[in-house]
């Protein structure tokens, strides 16, 4: 097997001696096994297989320091989680740190005395910034701080995890959560995809106000066996007994653990573990605000073991959606594709109703979740009003969903509302004749029977944030409204 030439690079070159499937060098700086079977994909994971043969080689691999010259397949890991990974270490990019050139307080970080590190999972930290990497004027300020330090800054300030995995860590973003869009959000989704096969799990460090939307969007894009955890804080790395530091540890250690392989995306914070598919911030302030009232949490940590509460599964109303992946096109020239505009609108007594006409007509928005009161509830000259105002477009999606943290939307409570004027119906017929010696007078009274309103989708057990995203990924994919209405039925 004869390599393609290298491109000459800055960056510095690695060779591994390994006993491997057939392989065979695909784009530059990528490694694929070759199958056998004809039209068989490059399998990035390069797992064992019955159809591959088995040959030593040794591969010579070049990787530039941009992102944009890492090519990457993605697998499904539900296909192949029962196979053994062979790990190929490689250079990815300067602004990636393996653990090992990084002390913590005691300087034991990354120094492992005894057993083959080999053997260990190999762990990714992302981070994207949030309380978890701020910095207050004081030790007791937990409102008004600032983003203020790095992913090396936090990995420093975690115990020694070198006999539990090892560790490498890169900054993607370092915002706090409420800057977050779609654009960042898909930045995030493109570094996973890249970095997964490479890693038996992902941690994310994140700002707790928005890590559930996030959370959620990873779930619902990224299919994969492997952990996938956020963390966060609620408290700034310089407060008295900040959470920071735990919350990583534990959310590290959570994704070195097989136990967490097929759980989806997790939620690490305060000691609990919870589906990112679920759980949502239900305090400002407190330390213990991921809750999942109606679903539960999926395990907790107690004293440095977690305890799962069931067996690995992924939520039942969980529908996958394939982004096209961004590391070709638009991610290369510096501009990232963007999501369908959706918007939120929260209910409430004497709702101005004018606000639906300027969200469609001039913000152009492609759908709207509405934050009912109670399952449901709006009033019916909310519900006449938009279903007058779409009455020629009856593909546009309503999303009834609601304000209260738990509960939900069910199809049952979605409202009906008075048909077109050409569509009445003869919901009551009342004859009354009079009779003379000359003449006969019939009347009929005609009333009108209400209708389901066409455009309306019922949000399930999702909040209103998680809807919205839910409902952009559909848009996305050109769903039409009975599609979407299919997919939503499920949560």
């Amino acid at each position: 097997m004869t390599p393609p030439k290298q491109r000459r690079e800055s960056s510095s070159s690695i060779t591994n001696i390994l006993t491997l499937n057939n392989l065979d060098l695909g784009p530059t700086g990528s490694v694929g096994a070759i199958s056998e079977e004809p039209n068989h994909p490059y399998n990035h994971h390069l797992e064992d297989s019955e159809h591959y043969h088995t040959t030593q080689v040794e591969i010579e691999s070049h990787f530039s320091t941009d992102d944009e010259n890492i090519h990457s397949g993605i697998a499904n890991d539900d296909q192949v989680s029962h196979l053994p990974t062979i790990k190929i270490k490689y250079h990815r990019s300067n602004s990636v740190h393996s653990i090992s050139s990084t002390n913590s307080i005691d300087g034991t970080i990354g120094s492992t005395t005894s057993g083959d590190i080999s053997l260990l999972p190999t762990i990714k930290v992302l981070g994207t910034g949030g309380t978890i990497a701020s910095k207050g004027v004081s030790s007791h300020q937990t409102a008004g701080y600032e983003v203020d330090l790095t992913i090396e800054d936090l990995i420093s300030t975690i115990p020694d995890l070198s006999q539990t995995c090892q560790l490498e860590y890169e900054q993607v973003l370092n915002i706090d959560s409420k800057e977050m869009d779609n654009s960042s959000l898909l930045k995030l989704y493109h570094k996973i995809q890249l970095d997964l096969p490479h890693y038996d799990g992902i941690v994310i460090t994140h700002g707790t106000d928005t890590m559930e939307e996030t959370a959620f969007f990873l779930q619902s894009t990224i299919n994969t066996f492997k952990p996938i955890v956020l963390c966060g804080s609620m408290r700034p790395s310089t407060a008295i007994s900040s959470d920071g530091p735990m919350n990583l540890y534990q959310a590290i250690v959570i994704a070195s653990n097989r136990e967490s392989r097929g759980r989806g995306v997790l939620i690490a914070l305060n000691d609990r573990i919870g589906s990112g598919f679920y759980i949502t911030k239900s305090n400002a302030n407190s330390l213990d605000t991921f809750k999942s009232i109606g679903q539960g949490y999926v395990g907790n940590f107690v004293n440095n073991e977690i305890r799962y509460f069931y067996p690995p599964a992924k939520p039942l109303g969980l529908t996958m959606f394939h982004l096209t992946h961004p590391s070709i096109g638009g991610a290369n020239n510096g501009t990232m594709p963007s999501l369908p505009e959706v918007t939120i609108i929260y209910a409430h007594q004497g709702l101005n109703n004018e606000i639906f006409k300027f969200i469609i007509n001039d913000l152009k928005s492609q759908g709207i979740i509405l934050a009912t009161m109670g399952a449901g509830s709006m009033s019916e000259k909310t519900n006449q009003y938009l279903s007058d105002l779409l009455i020629d477009n009856p593909n546009y999606p309503i999303v009834y969903s609601k304000r209260s943290m738990d509960g939900m939307v069910p199809i049952g409570s979605l409202p009906k509302v008075n048909p077109p004027p050409e569509d009445t119906v003869n919901d009551e017929t009342t004859t009354t004749t009079t009779t003379t010696t000359t003449t006969t007078t019939t009347t009929t009274k005609k009333t009108n029977k209400k209708v389901p309103f066409v455009n309306a989708i019922a949000g399930g057990y999702l909040n209103p944030q998680k809807a919205r995203i839910l409902l952009q990924l559909c848009l996305n994919e050109g769903m039409d409204l009975s599609k979407i209405k299919n997919v939503f039925k499920t949560v």
